[in-house]
């Protein structure tokens, strides 16, 4: 999971990038950067950190133009070296730079074909730079200048592209001297939407993962990129879009609703808070069917995502609704952290109980979703000691039980908390009383209801029914061995990378 974002216009790029990314951050804590393109000169900055850390006013001042990208990155197969992070570039065929949200399952291969076929060195570990360089090559290979380049030839290089690269991606791009390009994989896993504005009469467009980033500038939303489809913008504000993938269907990631975006965004149509909403009240109806004569007095949320669901859970339940925990604003996302060490460090520091909402009442908990059920543990336990007679928790997604591939930290089975136990054994693990999940089905309607027009979605990681085929032990077994390679490696940090001009 991380955050992309793309602007053409006529006025400076580098502080709308900049303010988009702020706007993103939820999605990536780990490293930030833009690059910019005045003319056909790039201007890179990016460093690990968040956005205001990554990103100073001596950087903005470098990055000159009316076009460009940023990325905020949260690592799941990379390493945390600074050189992993994004945009990345190459400087043939044109010029090429290119951010990505996703995950490719097919990087062995890909690596392999560029190396043996196209010639092209790869200097990282990131599915970024194979998509960069794959894209490069199929557009090198049609042997056109930039003079007699058009948007032909690059709808052209992303079909053949489509054929090589299996996964989820949603990918913003530039193309010095020609546009701003952007294009969302197969099957519309990873979110990607398009905005536009007038700027003294004249057309600005913002490509981004969510429309929080569109809001945030005051663009008007055009729609989402659909499954397969790419757009390319041309430096005088033409604009195109054709889907490029061969049977292309949309199934974007269910899990966004529940937890990964912001609640003030709307992907693919669906209003993420107005889902998270009608989860609750399913989760209340399902509870009262199961236990019509329950002692529940209170239910309190586990900030922030669980806050939105429990207020009309708490409605249908008939019983008071509180705050009992005091979230730290200034501790990151515990889920997006890139190891459990840090998980678990970090999760006392985020929460505070308030006592007196615990004392001598079964509480119940409301949670997004239970994934490794070490923090849903520790929160527990914070309960009792608050004096909670009884603790009992609802998520408001189905049990998790297989490992997410297309971008998403959940990579191996031992993690998850789900995988081969049963409720029973998950509440005795984690210590409740009582604990509720919602179906499948459940989910899938109450995202649903906001946008009917949505008929599948990747529910991988309840069901383990991947969209994209080509997963199997084989695939786990060895992405886990790579994950410990990774963990073995001491070599030194480094530093962070600027590409400015130095004239």
């Amino acid at each position: 999971m991380c955050g992309v974002v793309g602007i053409i216009g006529h006025e400076p790029a580098n502080q709308k990038l900049f303010d988009a990314l702020t706007m993103l951050q939820h999605r990536g804590q780990d490293a930030a950067g833009i690059l910019t393109c005045d003319g056909y000169h790039m201007s890179l900055r990016k460093d690990k950190g968040l956005v205001v850390e990554a990103i100073r006013t001596r950087h903005m001042e470098r990055l000159q133009g009316n076009l460009g990208i940023g990325h905020v990155r949260y690592p799941t197969a990379g390493s945390d070296s600074v050189f992993e992070s994004q945009p990345f570039y190459v400087n043939s065929p044109y010029g090429i730079a290119l951010a990505h949200n996703g995950n490719l399952i097919n990087t062995t291969q890909i690596r392999k074909e560029l190396l043996e076929h196209d010639f092209r060195h790869i200097n990282t570990s990131s599915d970024s730079e194979l998509l960069l360089n794959v894209l490069a090559s199929e557009l090198h290979k049609a042997e056109v200048s930039l003079t007699n380049f058009s948007t032909d030839i690059f709808f052209n290089a992303l079909a053949k592209l489509y054929q090589r690269c299996i996964g989820g991606y949603a990918v913003v791009g530039v193309i010095a001297g020609a546009g701003l390009f952007a294009f969302r994989d197969p099957h519309g896993i990873r979110p990607l939407v398009l905005g536009i504005k007038e700027v003294d009469g004249k057309k600005e467009y913002m490509v981004a993962s969510e429309t929080v980033a569109l809001d945030c500038d005051g663009y008007e939303v055009i729609g989402d990129l659909g499954a397969g489809e790419a757009i390319f913008i041309s430096l005088d504000g033409e604009l195109k879009r054709k889907v490029c993938a061969p049977n292309a269907s949309l199934s974007p990631c269910i899990f966004e609703y529940v937890y990964l975006a912001r609640p003030d965004s709307v992907i693919d149509g669906a209003s993420v808070y107005s889902a998270r909403l009608e989860m609750g009240r399913i989760a209340g109806k399902n509870i009262l069917a199961e236990l019509p004569e329950h002692d529940i007095d209170v239910v309190i949320p586990v900030p922030d995502s669980g806050r939105h669901a429990a207020l009309p859970l708490s409605r249908v339940l008939d019983v008071p609704y509180r705050e009992g925990f005091v979230k730290n604003r200034y501790v990151g996302r515990t889920f997006i952290m890139p190891n459990q060490a840090a998980r678990q460090k970090s999760i006392r520091k985020k929460l505070n109980t308030i006592d007196h909402e615990f004392k001598g009442k079964h509480v119940l908990l409301v949670d997004d979703s239970i994934v490794r059920g070490n923090t849903s543990k520790l929160i527990v336990e914070m309960a009792r000691k608050a004096g909670a007679r009884k603790v009992s928790i609802v998520s408001t997604a189905p049990v998790v039980k297989y490992p997410n591939v297309y971008g998403i930290d959940m990579p191996t089975h031992d993690e998850l908390i789900g995988h081969n136990r049963s409720i029973n054994e998950i509440r005795q693990w984690i210590g409740v009383d009582h604990l509720f999940y919602l179906t499948t089905d459940d989910l899938v309607a109450a995202v649903r209801k906001q946008a009917p027009h949505l008929k599948d979605f990747d529910t991988s990681v309840f069901d383990g029914k991947y969209v994209t085929g080509g997963i199997d032990d084989s695939y786990f077994a060895a992405l886990l061995n790579h994950r410990k390679q990774q963990a073995e490696n001491t070599a030194p940090k480094l530093g962070a990378v600027d590409m400015h001009n130095q004239e």
